[in-house]
Order: C-alpha cells, then structure tokens, then sequence
C-alpha cells in the first residue's frame, strides 16, 4: 500500500490507458484531456517497445473510432509515424456514452508483419471508462495484464504467461471463478494503465512493485499443482490463497512490527 502512495496522490491532469495488442509486439498508450461530447479532443498516441519500454519508431498503423458500431472516425488509411508519436483530433460527436478506438498495426521499421490488433474504450461526457483489449470483448476472460506487463518488460515474460495461464486454464474454467475475475477486472482495469505508466517512468517504483509481486506470484503456482474439478473445490482453494496472501502482505509485516517493538523495549 505505501508503494501506491505516489501514484494515488499525483494528480490526474490527464486520462491514460496502455494497453498491448495482441501477440504484445507493442504496447498503445493514449493520453487526453476530459472528453465533452461534440467538442475536438486531441488524442495523444504513443507506440511502446515492449522489451526497451522506449517509443518506437517507424510504426504504420490504421485507426478508427466507433460508437455503437456506428464510425465516428475513419477508418484512416494506412498512416506512417517515423518518431513513434502522434497526436490526432477527433470530434466525438455522437453525444456522452462509451466510444471505440480500435487499431491495426501493420508494420514496424518498414517490415510489413500480421496484423496486430488492441482496441480502447473512450467515456465521453458523464460516463465511467474501462480499458479493454480486443480479446478482452468476451467479459475480459482475455484481456492484458497491464501491471504485470509493465513490471516484466514483457506480455511473453515467464511471470506474466504464469498469471495469464492460471487466469485462463484455472479460474475461468469455474462459474464462481469467472465471476470473481469479472469483479476483480473492474477494479483492476481502472488503475492499472495508471501504475504502469508509472512504473515505466520511475525505475524505483517498478522495483517496488516486483517485490510486492513476488508472494503473490509465488502462493498462485500452488494451483499448478492441484486438479480443482468442482465450484467448492475452487472456492476452497480461492479462500485459502485468500487468506495466505492477507498473512504474507499483513500478518507478517505486523509480527515483524511487533516483534520490533518488543526488541526495542528490551
């Protein structure tokens, strides 16, 4: 909790999501202002290396933004940025409601490769936004772990195929499972772009949070060991990681404060 301090009181004079398409060959990071309806936004875009956490150059890209499948915007045609950065004017004149920013990335230093797709979306005027990716449109059983990511360097790091593979081949294989992930995933989706922007400009930070990361990484390899086949099977298992993440992450910093305290009184 103390390492989410600076990003809880840093203030929010813009939104940002990043988000990584899908084979995670680049992260999409967009930043703007409040969005009001039939007013132009410029929407600030940023192509990510992944491995360098850099902006990368020479991206050829396609965009276009939809709101209940109707196009407000493009689909542009195939665009060329060289220095990895663009900043685009939209009017989203649809009125408020949920927009969708959709990309297709279809080269990178001049290389044509397979398309890559990642789509955001947008709130406009008095609605709450929720980050998604475009495996994420299925009640996000698919979607990025951002904070993972960032932390890693990788969507293909061996922690974040970890959690990826337990989320998938584990949890969501139960009712109670997928409705616990699809609570999970409201909370975490509106502040993970936010820590992981942060951890990609602060070092320290990212340090911070590998280690707050590893009990958690180390108590969910127990489900790699155990065949859950039932509701109450998962339910249990889910409790007990519950409650021996609450003994690392609380019991055991309050033991050791204890136990300080009593070492200084004697």
């Amino acid at each position: 909790m103390l390492l989410l301090v600076p990003v809880l009181i840093i203030p929010a004079f813009a939104e940002s999501q990043t988000i990584p398409t899908e084979k995670g060959t680049l992260d999409v990071k967009l930043t703007h202002d409040v969005i009001e309806p039939n007013t132009q936004t410029k929407i600030n875009i940023d192509f990510i290396n992944p491995q360098t956490q850099k902006i990368q150059e020479h991206v050829d890209y396609t965009i276009t933004v939809l709101k209940d499948e109707e196009i407000v915007f493009g689909p542009i045609p195939l665009t060329h940025t060289s220095v990895g950065s663009v900043k685009i004017p939209i009017e989203f004149n649809l009125g408020d409601g949920m927009y969708t920013m959709d990309f297709i990335i279809k080269g990178i230093l001049f290389q044509p490769i397979p398309d890559e797709t990642v789509s955001f979306n947008i709130a406009v005027g008095e609605v709450h936004a929720q980050p998604s990716t475009t495996p994420d449109k299925n009640n996000g059983e698919n979607g990025g772990c951002l904070i993972a990511t960032a932390t890693y360097g990788s969507e293909m790091a061996p922690q974040v195929q970890q959690l990826r593979e337990i989320r998938d081949n584990t949890i969501l294989k139960t009712s109670s499972g997928t409705a616990f992930m699809t609570s999970f995933n409201q909370f975490y989706y509106s502040i993970s772009p936010i820590v992981a922007d942060f951890e990609r400009e602060q070092p320290i930070f990212k340090e911070g949070i590998k280690l707050v990361l590893a009990p958690m990484l180390s108590s969910l390899s127990l489900l790699n060991y155990v065949e859950i086949d039932s509701e109450h099977e998962m339910m249990g298992y889910g409790i007990s990681l519950i409650l021996l993440n609450a003994a690392m992450y609380i019991g055991i910093p309050i033991f050791g404060i204890i136990k300080l305290q009593q070492f200084r009184k004697n």
